[in-house]
Order: C-alpha cells, then sequence, then structure tokens
C-alpha cells in the first residue's frame, strides 16, 4: 500500500526527471532482451553496435 503523499511524491519525480526515466526504461529493455529472447545472431549484431557505439564515444 502506498501513500497518497508517496505518490504525489513519485509522480512529482517522474514528471521533473522524464529523461531519467527514458534511459533506465531502455536499460532495462534492452538488458532483458539480451538475456532472455536475443538468438546467436542477434547478440552478434549487438556486440557490432556495442563497438560502434564505443568508437563514437571515444572520438567525442
Amino acid at each position: 500500500m502506498v501513500t497518497e503523499a508517496k505518490k504525489r511524491a513519485n509522480k512529482k519525480w517522474n514528471d521533473k526527471n522524464k529523461d531519467k526515466m527514458t534511459y533506465f526504461r531502455r536499460k532495462s529493455d534492452s538488458k532483458n532482451f539480451i538475456l532472455k529472447y536475443a538468438t546467436e545472431e542477434d547478440l552478434d549484431k549487438t556486440l557490432e553496435y556495442i563497438q560502434q557505439r564505443k568508437n563514437e564515444l571515444k572520438n567525442k
């Protein structure tokens, strides 16, 4: 059971931190996909994407 005050506080935080919420949700989605659903082909492609992103970040 969540109190009304806690609900309001959660809503206020969520409204104020939409970018963080999106980041957390996408991070969780990608982890779950990799661990539960990805095929070997998906994993190979994901490794390519990871390397590409690492290179982009390195060159910033």
